[in-house]
Order: C-alpha cells, then sequence, then structure tokens
C-alpha cells in the first residue's frame, strides 16, 4: 500500500430493469428454435413486445422489498392485522409459465404496536410475485420481509394459486390450485394461528 487511502471493491452494479435488445434478440432465437419465421408479418414486431411485456412482468427484480415497508405508524395496535385476497399473477421460473391466485397476509404488531399501511402488504406481494418465482420460495418471501420489516410477533403468509405448467401442459388438470404457507413467531401457537386461519376460509366455503 503506498498512501493512507483504502479502496473498496465495487460490488455489481445495480439492476435498472430489462435489457431490451438483448431480450428482443432471444425471443427472435426462440422462435426461430421453434420453426418459426420472426420475419413474418404477424411476428415481425413479437420480439419488442415480450421485450416491454418483461419490463412489467418482472419489476420486482430490480426493486427492493424494504422499501415497500420503510413507512409504519405508531397506532398501538396489538391485534391481528390480515389483508385477504391479494391478487397476484407470477411467473413460475421452471417452465417460464404463469401462475395466478391470491395472497392472505396477517401479522400482528411487536411491542411499539407499530403497523405499516395496507396497501403496502399488496405492494410487498407484487415485488416478490414480479419475478420468476416458485410459490414456495414467494410465500417464504413475504413472510421473511414482515418479519424483518415490521419485527411483529407473528406473521401468516397463505397462498392460493393455480399454475399453467398443470393446465397446459404435463398432467393438464385445470382448476386444481396449490395452498402454501408460511407462520413465524406467536402466530405459530396453535390457537393464534386457528383464529387466524378460521378468518382466511371465512367466505371462501
Amino acid at each position: 500500500m503506498t498512501g493512507g487511502t483504502t479502496t473498496t471493491p465495487a460490488g455489481p452494479p445495480a439492476r435498472t430493469g430489462v435489457d431490451t435488445a438483448r431480450a428482443e434478440a432471444a425471443v427472435r432465437e426462440f422462435l426461430l428454435a421453434i420453426g418459426e419465421d420472426p420475419d413474418r408479418e404477424g411476428l415481425r414486431d413479437t420480439p419488442a413486445r415480450v421485450a416491454r411485456a418483461a419490463g412489467e412482468l418482472f419489476a420486482g427484480l430490480s426493486q427492493e422489498p424494504a422499501d415497500v415497508l420503510v413507512t409504519d405508524f405508531g397506532l398501538e395496535h396489538d391485534e391481528l392485522v390480515l389483508v385477504k385476497d391479494i391478487e397476484l399473477q407470477s411467473t413460475c421460473e421452471h417452465h417460464l409459465l404463469p401462475f395466478h391466485g391470491v395472497a392472505h397476509v396477517g401479522y400482528i404488531p411487536g411491542e411499539h404496536g407499530r403497523v405499516t399501511g395496507l396497501s403496502k402488504l399488496a405492494r410487498l406481494v407484487d415485488v416478490y410475485a414480479r419475478r420468476p418465482q416458485l410459490q414456495e420460495r414467494l410465500t417464504t418471501q413475504i413472510a421473511d420481509a414482515l418479519v424483518d420489516g415490521l419485527h411483529p410477533r407473528g406473521v401468516i403468509v397463505v397462498v392460493e394459486c393455480e399454475h399453467s405448467c398443470m393446465t397446459y401442459r404435463g398432467v393438464r388438470k385445470p382448476g386444481a390450485k396449490t395452498v402454501t404457507s408460511a407462520v413465524r413467531g406467536g402466530l405459530r401457537h396453535p390457537a393464534t394461528r386457528a383464529e387466524a386461519m378460521s378468518l382466511i376460509v371465512a367466505g371462501h366455503r
């Protein structure tokens, strides 16, 4: 070392969205691979359309979940807060086919009694859903983000989705739903968990 100043190596560049030129080239190559003509009239603009759509479908890759929960309120509320039937659309990372359904997200505020805006819970679901995903991981990520961001006494997340990879290919079973859950903290207690689940299923029978 020749001086008193140290240099910290630069980390990976921040994601700013989809590389549209690269995406367009990849879509064109895919069309060729399946035996199509990307230059015919109906497909001429498809690579650009897919690249633009990817920017929306995978916008969560350039968003930080912690930023969604940065605002909270001191209401001294110490009971369950639950938002049901948050619609979600995501893309399965195995076949890049869509899956869709709803998320139910609840938490019991921590000792400080601070809560976040209800719309923030829906936005948190979107951040993780707008990425190549697995439903199991999506459910866990939402729960862990709430734990890290709000420090609640308990968290419950239940996700119900229908997957195109089961509807349009493979076993081809339309209507089949996959249900996943993640529970943290005090909501692991059987009585508290049962109360939360009863609220979630109410109206779904």
